[in-house]
């Protein structure tokens, strides 16, 4: 497993009392991986939370867990500065590793997963319920019922440019990926991934943290890329490549107008989190 030059180590605060978490961020992948000894230590107050991970390591190795086989040894800063290979699970990893320790702490964490796991079941049989909650958890966080309205029916627009993609003989998800980045790069120079960068997003949605004119210009790339492909009937990644780079062109002429008119750049580095990610190496070099 390789960790991009970008992985920070990240302190979180507000988990588990306070206490810090050691944790590694993969941009790659789009995922946490956590020290396992730091959620233990808190888990359990075990004046030896190594030697408390060993026996469950050896536990889960002879019960043949899949638990075990995830683990993950990346270095960390330790207590005495230097870096050194630490036993890491990711995000899915961590919450499967609580669910395995009895411990009074890990209790309102199983009960939310327990919680979580009965609304999926519930929305199977009624998928109005998730889109009920998505318009809520939007309503929480500030966003006018306009603007929901509008996200709604951009991730609509995204299925029907996806299927188009799934009739023209796409089938992987990397080359979705792959073909989204060419709208992207065509008309905002940049990757979705190198965007979520530029606003220091890690695993939030790029669309909820755009203005209004970037979204704007990327549902225009997204349609245009759309309409294209169902005129031209393009087949396989090559083709397909092609078309998506023609619709975001089409983004790009519209930014350029709009620029114009502003005289400033339409991007922005502008996010709606309310929270920011700290570089612990970048601190430590400052200082």
């Amino acid at each position: 497993m390789s960790i991009p030059s970008s992985a920070l180590c990240l302190k979180r605060d507000n988990l588990f009392e306070g206490k810090e978490i050691r944790s590694i961020w993969d941009s790659e992948k789009e995922d946490y991986y956590f020290s396992v000894v730091d959620v233990i230590e808190v888990l359990t107050n075990s004046n030896i939370p190594r030697n408390y991970w060993s026996d469950l390591k050896r536990k889960l190795k002879e019960e043949g867990s899949q638990l075990h086989e995830n683990i993950v040894q990346l270095k960390m800063r330790a207590q005495d500065g230097k870096m050194r290979n630490t036993d890491t699970l990711n995000t899915q990893g961590i919450f499967r590793l609580i669910e395995s320790v009895p411990s009074p702490k890990a209790e309102p964490l199983k009960v939310f997963l327990a919680k979580v796991g009965s609304e999926k079941i519930d929305e199977v049989f009624d998928p109005e319920l998730s889109i009920k909650r998505g318009i809520d958890y939007y309503r929480r966080k500030g966003y006018s019922d306009k603007w929901i309205e509008s996200r709604l029916k951009g991730i609509l627009d995204r299925f029907k440019l996806t299927d188009v993609w799934k009739e023209g003989g796409i089938k992987e998800p990397l080359e979705y990926a792959l073909l989204t980045n060419e709208i992207y790069k065509s008309w905002s120079g940049m990757k979705a991934s190198e965007y979520k960068e530029l606003k220091e997003l890690r695993k939030e949605s790029l669309r909820d943290n755009m203005t209004d004119i970037e979204v704007a210009l990327t549902d225009l790339g997204e349609i245009a890329t759309r309409e294209l492909a169902k005129e031209h009937k393009p087949y396989g990644l090559e083709e397909n490549k092609k078309i998506a780079k023609m619709g975001g062109e089409v983004a790009k002429v519209a930014r350029d107008d709009i620029e114009e008119k502003l005289g400033k750049s339409v991007i922005t580095n502008q996010n709606s989190l309310n929270y920011q990610y700290l570089n612990e190496t970048q601190q430590i070099e400052n200082k």
